[in-house]
């Protein structure tokens, strides 16, 4: 069972060097996943712009695919933690099994839904038809590495909750480099084109998942684990998962929304609005890193049947969040005069995006808050009520998200609304942290 120190400043000094081991590998394996794309776009780009627009498109409609299905990595990593608490890593890496074996079935589904549509999916972007052809085969062969990046979800949930955030990091390096070496080899050295670039990250991809299956298959062998798929095990981390969907869905129609708002303020505000966003995204790596911390850790005390220390360990993650999110948006205000001219040279966008990364500056301790207790919550198996928390949040942005335009307010009211979203998220969670109801003790909620 786990016990919190005496003390304390003994308690603030665990907690400590916890959250470091664990986040710190965990934001390497977060900034390494966006390189796989980057990677790509330089490889590609050098073909041509046509394929570079197909690549966009493709390229986008895969990240949204996989982003829908988070909740792989997220609803594992607390169960499995759970379980580490208790005692029981047989029941935790069965518990993890199952979360692979429901990857496996819903990247299935997801290859047969693309494959036939591809071709009307891509149309819906309004690409030109030479883009259009490129996008088609890239997202085609591409599709057949689905399963594979949602493996690599639900075994990252799986180690996270074994406390385990190095592995991660490992696999994602090495994946980061095989899948560059794969596409210039592919590319260039096979004559492949797009098609030599989607190729080599279904492989890298494939890889990857080989290597975390490889982890955990030996973990279950050494504590006895089976690893046959249970029907019981997978329909329950399948509802497990369910609400941590909607949540996702929710907060994607957040970033939906703020988009198409910019798009309606005129060319100079999307332009900016998007330079922004790609920094917002950058910062939230950092912030989420310290809310994967979280889940491991507040469901490992939870499962050992220590509430005391759960709440001890989430105070003290909401002081690193609020702290980190302080330094970032001092990082933001100071680097803003050599940030913005890396994206555009246009005077017009920079006069824009000026306030509004102001705006965001100043949001970061709520979002490094809110980053934390949306952590802390997961890591509880407290999902339903992030589904409902995010869904009012939804509600109350999108109207006053939609009034932007018509008030004239431009693009740093936008981010003020923005602001707003995550004032009200963070008003949501923190609540129920303080409400205590998220404690429930046990191997399993």
């Amino acid at each position: 069972m786990t016990q919190a120190p005496a003390t304390p400043r003994a308690a603030r000094r665990q907690h400590d060097r916890e959250i470091i081991a664990l986040a710190l590998p965990a934001f390497g394996a977060l900034v390494a996943e966006p390189l796989f794309v980057m990677a790509d776009s330089a490889i590609v780009g050098h073909l041509g712009t046509a394929q570079l627009a197909g690549l966009g498109i493709a390229s986008a409609l895969l990240t949204t695919a996989v982003s829908i299905f988070v909740f792989l990595a997220y609803a594992t990593t607390a169960a499995v933690a759970r379980r580490v608490g208790a005692g029981d890593l047989q029941a935790a890496i069965r518990q993890g099994m199952d979360g692979v074996w429901l990857a496996l079935l819903l990247g299935a589904a997801v290859i047969a839904v693309v494959l036939p549509t591809a071709p009307r999916i891509v149309e819906l972007f309004g690409a030109s038809d030479t883009a259009a052809s490129y996008a088609t085969t890239y997202l085609r062969i591409s599709s057949l590495g689905i399963p594979a990046m949602l493996v690599v979800l639900a075994a990252t949930g799986v180690l996270r909750g074994l406390q385990d955030t190095k592995t991660p990091l490992y696999v994602a390096v090495a994946g980061f480099v095989a899948n560059a070496a794969l596409n210039v080899g592919l590319v260039y050295g096979a004559n492949l084109g797009i098609a030599g670039s989607a190729w080599g990250t279904v492989i890298a991809q494939c890889s990857m998942a080989a290597a975390y299956l490889v982890v955990v298959v030996r973990g279950a062998r050494r504590f006895g684990a089976s690893l046959r798929p249970d029907a019981g095990g997978i329909r329950s981390s399948a509802q497990a998962g369910v609400p941590l969907l909607v949540r996702t869905l929710s907060l994607r129609a957040v970033l939906m929304i703020a988009t198409a708002v910019a798009a309606r303020l005129g060319d100079a505000d999307i332009a900016a609005h998007q330079i922004i966003l790609s920094l917002w995204s950058l910062l939230a790596f950092a912030l989420d890193a310290i809310a994967i911390a979280g889940q491991a850790i507040i469901g490992r005390y939870l499962g050992a049947g220590d509430p005391q220390g759960a709440r001890q360990a989430c105070r003290r993650m909401v002081e690193w969040g609020a702290a980190v999110g302080f330094l970032l948006g001092m990082l933001v205000v100071m680097s803003r005069p050599v940030f913005l001219p890396l994206f555009t040279s246009d005077s017009v966008v920079k006069d824009t995006a000026l306030p509004a990364l102001v705006i965001v500056a100043i949001s970061q301790p709520i979002c490094g808050i809110v980053y934390v207790l949306d952590g802390v919550l997961m890591g509880a198996g407290d999902g339903p009520y992030l589904a409902w928390a995010m869904l009012l949040t939804l509600a109350a942005f999108a109207p006053v998200a939609l009034l932007v335009p018509v008030l004239d307010g431009g693009l740093t009211a936008l981010w003020v609304a923005m602001t707003l979203m995550m004032t009200v998220r963070m008003l949501t969670l923190g609540l129920r942290t303080r409400s205590g109801r998220w404690l429930v003790t046990g191997a399993t909620r």
